[in-house]
């Protein structure tokens, strides 16, 4: 992780150099911190930068929502399990529906290329 150097600009460089200012955030890829009459007001970021910022956010929110799952005692599954608890329920949904396939054969594959069920 690196540290983020912090860009402070008034707004009134925005009005008068968006450009400029535009183009730190670009290179920096940092937010630039705008202030009104000397208080913080606004935050300015490129897009790219932005982005990376959810994306990094939603992962963040996800691995806690894990980890409190973990620490409450939800029980995990190794990936051999999942595909096979996977596979296992499309065979029970089929079977609960009554689709008729016929001759044709469904079957599943799990990730590491092993046949696992053949209906």
């Amino acid at each position: 992780m690196h540290t983020m150097k912090t860009l402070i600009k008034p707004s009134s460089e925005l009005r008068r150099n968006y450009n400029s200012v535009a183009e730190i955030c670009r290179t920096q890829k940092a937010p630039v911190f705008l202030t009104k009459n000397g208080e913080g007001d606004m935050v300015l970021m490129d897009i790219d930068t932005y982005s990376q910022r959810e994306d990094d956010l939603a992962l963040a929110q996800r691995l806690v929502s894990a980890e409190m799952a973990r620490l409450s005692g939800t029980r995990d599954y190794n990936l051999e399990e999942f595909n096979q608890n996977m596979l296992d329920a499309i065979e029970r949904g089929i079977e609960n529906t009554g689709i008729y396939t016929g001759n044709k054969s469904v079957s599943g594959t799990s990730l590491s290329g092993k046949k696992k069920i053949s209906l």
